[in-house]
C-alpha cells in the first residue's frame, strides 16, 4: 500500500545541506486530478459539506470543527474532539495549503484529498456515521443539496465520490501565499527582518530543510522517521513513540514513528504541535526538533531567530464567506 523510499536520516541530511537552498515561493493554484476539476459551482458545494455537522452521527460535527478556516485550519487542542466528547491521539494538520501534500493524514494513508475527504465522516471518534450509504441517504433527504448536486454532477449525483470531490475541491482553494518570506523570495529584501534572514540562513545550516523542503515545506513526499534520535528524559514527558505512525496502518515494523513531514506554512498559527499535541509552544518546537532529529543544543538567541522566521511563514488568507447550509424546513434532519 505505501511505497517509502529509504530513509536518510536527519544528521545525514545536516552534513549536505548549505544555507544556498534553493528557496521556493508557494504557488498561488494547487493542481487538480483530471477526474476532478476545480469549478466555482463545485468549490461552493464542497464548502457546504465541509461546514455541515449533519455529516455526523450527532449533527454536531463538521470538518470545519477540527480544521477551522477562521483560524490557522485546524482547533488549537492537542487532541480533536469528536462525536459525544471523544478525543483521539493526534493533533490536527492544518487544511490550509494541504492540496501540496503528497499524502494526507499524519501517518500518509490517503493519497489524495479526495481520499481524506472520505475518512473523518466514519471514524467512529470523529464523525461516526455508521456509513457513507448513511451519509448519502441523509444527504438525499435535504433538498437543497439534492438541487445543488444536480447543478454540479448532474441528476441522481449524491454519492460518496461526488460529496468528496466536492470538498476536496473547495480545500484546493485554502491557499495562503504572499506571506513575508514569498516576498522575500520574490525579491523584496525588506519582507524579512534581519532577525529573520538569519533564522532562515540557520534553518538552512542546520539541514531543516533535508525534511521541511519546496514551497510547502512539507518535503517531496517521502516519511521521515520521529524521533530520530532517543531520549528518555524527551519521551517520558511527550510521550513521542506511543503512536507508532504510518505502522499504525501498515503493521510493518519497519514503519513504525514514520510521518509524513507536516508544512512549516503558517505554523506561528497552529500550536500545539507534534503529531500528538505534546509541544505547547514553537520555540519549544524549534528546540525538540533540533535536539531530536539533527542531535543539536540550540542557544536562545538560535531559537529566537528560526521563531522569527516561521513568523516569516504566516501568509494571506483568503477570505471566506460562511456558507448558508441548505434547511431542513418542518423536519428534522434525521428524518
Amino acid at each position: 500500500m505505501f511505497k517509502i523510499r529509504s530513509l536518510v536520516t536527519a544528521l545525514a541530511l545536516a552534513s549536505s545541506i548549505s544555507v544556498a537552498y534553493a528557496w521556493e515561493a508557494l504557488p498561488t493554484e494547487a493542481p487538480a486530478p483530471a477526474d476532478n476539476a476545480t469549478t466555482a459551482a463545485k468549490v461552493e458545494l464542497g464548502q457546504l459539506l465541509y461546514h455541515d455537522p449533519r455529516l455526523s452521527s450527532t449533527g454536531t460535527v463538521s470538518c470545519a470543527s477540527c480544521h477551522n478556516t477562521s483560524l490557522g485550519g485546524e482547533d488549537n487542542r492537542p487532541n480533536s474532539v469528536g462525536v459525544n466528547g471523544q478525543t483521539g491521539g493526534r493533533s490536527a494538520p492544518t487544511v490550509w495549503n494541504a492540496a501540496f501534500n503528497k499524502v494526507q493524514f499524519w501517518d500518509g494513508r490517503a493519497a489524495s484529498l479526495e481520499e481524506q475527504a472520505a475518512g473523518p465522516v466514519t471514524n467512529p471518534i470523529e464523525m461516526g456515521m455508521a456509513s457513507w450509504d448513511d451519509v448519502v441517504a441523509r444527504l438525499k433527504t435535504i433538498d437543497g443539496y439534492v438541487t445543488t448536486f444536480e447543478q454540479v454532477f448532474g441528476k441522481d449525483s449524491i454519492s460518496k465520490e461526488n460529496a468528496t470531490k466536492a470538498i476536496a475541491a473547495y480545500e484546493r482553494t485554502l491557499i495562503t501565499p504572499n506571506s513575508p518570506y514569498d516576498r522575500y523570495v520574490a525579491g523584496d529584501k525588506s519582507a524579512l527582518t534581519a532577525q529573520q534572514v538569519r533564522g532562515l540562513e540557520k534553518v538552512a545550516e542546520l539541514g531543516c530543510t533535508g525534511c521541511h523542503s519546496g514551497p510547502a515545506f512539507n518535503g517531496p513526499g517521502v516519511f521521515q522517521k520521529f524521533p530520530v534520535i532517543a531520549n528518555g528524559t524527551l519521551e517520558a514527558s511527550h510521550h513521542f513513540s506511543k503512536d507508532k505512525g504510518l505502522a499504525e496502518v501498515s503493521k510493518k515494523v519497519e514503519d513504525e514513528h514514520l510521518w509524513k513531514v507536516p508544512t512549516l506554512r503558517n505554523i506561528a498559527l497552529t500550536a500545539p504541535y507534534l503529531h500528538n499535541g505534546s509541544a505547547k509552544t514553537l520555540d519549544e518546537t524549534v528546540k525538540l526538533m533540533a535536539k531530536l532529529q539533527l542531535g543539536k543544543d540550540l542557544s536562545k538567541d538560535e531559537t529566537a531567530d528560526i521563531v522569527a522566521f516561521l513568523n516569516g511563514l504566516t501568509g494571506e488568507f483568503p477570505k471566506q464567506k460562511f456558507p448558508t447550509l441548505p434547511g431542513t424546513p418542518g423536519k428534522s434532519f434525521t428524518n
